[in-house]
Order: C-alpha cells, then structure tokens, then sequence
C-alpha cells in the first residue's frame, strides 16, 4: 500500500529533480507541513557511504547485479533511518530517486532481470511505496547538456559524474523506461514536462500534489 505524504522525483541525468523537490518542500512548508527532503542512492549516514561506490568512478565499474545490491543495501538504511521515521512523525518525504531509477537504470538500461529488482524491491520496500511519483521528462540531449554544465559548476573534487559518462543508447533507454513505468501505473505516477521554464515545471507539479494528493 502507497504511504501517504511520500513523495518521489524521478527522471533521467539534468532533469531538475533536486531543485523542483526543494521548491515543492517550500511550497507545503508554506501550507504548514513539516517536510523531509531526502535522495537516493543516499540519505542517511550509512546509504550515503554506499553513495560514493555507485556515483563515482568508471561506467563499467561494477557489473549491473552488484550496483542493484548496493542500491538495495543502501535504500533499506534511508529507509530505516530516514523515510520511515518522517512518515512516523506525520512529515511528508520527498525523495530524489526511489525504486523506479533502480528499475530504469540497473533494469531497463543495464539489462538486469526485472525479477531480481521485484524480489529485492519486496525484501526491502514491501508496502512502503510512493503515493505519488512525478516523472520530469524531457529530451535527453538537454538533460545532458544541463548535467554537464552541473558538474562544471560544482565545487572542485566533486566527482559524481559515472552516469553522464555512459553513451547518449544509455539515456535514451532510461527516457523510455522511465516513460513506460507512467504508462503501466498511472494511478501513481504523473508525467511533467521538464523541458520548461523552472517556474512552470514548479507548478506542473504543484497542481498534480494538490490534486492526487488533496491538498
């Protein structure tokens, strides 16, 4: 069963997640709601560790099987340490990547059998799934673009750029996969268009929480 007041952002690499989950986080601040903004691989001390062996270093470092373990190893500490206590306090959780990049890029792009994510996803998750996930889409080619200009703007040492080293075939299996997971759960999952002004995506995203959500 979904957990009410859990909410994720999903996409490929440049889609903007980061900064439309901390205006999303304003905007129900504002409503009056305590917020929880979290990301995966990560959030919370030992996820966060984990974090460094996925993110950084050569595409090929590790074979997709062992980047899905740490991907779970990770996620069942961000969950026990992080999202599940929020929701416990009454927070709302928005989080920066959840089961469906696992699905997209261990799966869809790297060709893992789905049936080891759902058996892992079960393990770890089980009824603890996203009432809604907002899907940022837009062309992959722009998506690039803005993540290099990411990384060319972070501060010196950061090296968090494994993805965007992968070839363009890459990304465009993971735009697909990503837009056939909104087709097959549409109760859950809601398209936004990312390849628009900040301000916009913002409050595409505003009007799909307000109504799916109640607010």
């Amino acid at each position: 069963m979904p957990r009410e007041r859990f909410i994720t952002l999903e996409g490929g690499e440049g889609a903007g997640k980061s900064t439309q989950a901390r205006l999303l986080a304003a905007k129900l601040e504002e409503k009056g709601h305590r917020v929880t903004i979290t990301r995966e691989p990560g959030g919370a001390p030992g996820a966060e560790l984990i974090r460094k062996l996925i993110v950084d270093g050569d595409a090929d470092r590790w074979t997709p099987r062992t980047e899905a373990l740490l991907i779970f190893a990770a996620r069942e500490d961000h969950l026990s340490r992080t999202i599940r206590p929020a929701l416990e306090r009454g927070e709302w959780v928005i989080c920066d990547r959840f089961i469906d990049s696992t699905r997209a890029y261990q799966g869809a792009a790297q060709g893992l059998d789905r049936q080891v994510i759902e058996k892992l996803s079960e393990i770890v998750i089980g009824e603890d799934m996203p009432a809604l996930t907002l899907m940022l889409d837009l062309p992959v080619e722009a998506g690039l673009a803005r993540a290099g200009k990411r990384v060319e703007d972070a501060e010196a040492g950061v090296t968090e750029d494994r993805y965007e080293k992968m070839e363009i075939e890459f990304h465009q299996t993971l735009r697909r996969a990503f837009l056939d997971i909104a087709r097959a759960e549409p109760g859950r999952c809601a398209v936004i268009d990312a390849g628009k002004s900040e301000v916009e995506v913002a409050a595409a995203i505003w009007a799909e929480v307000g109504t799916r959500l109640a607010l």
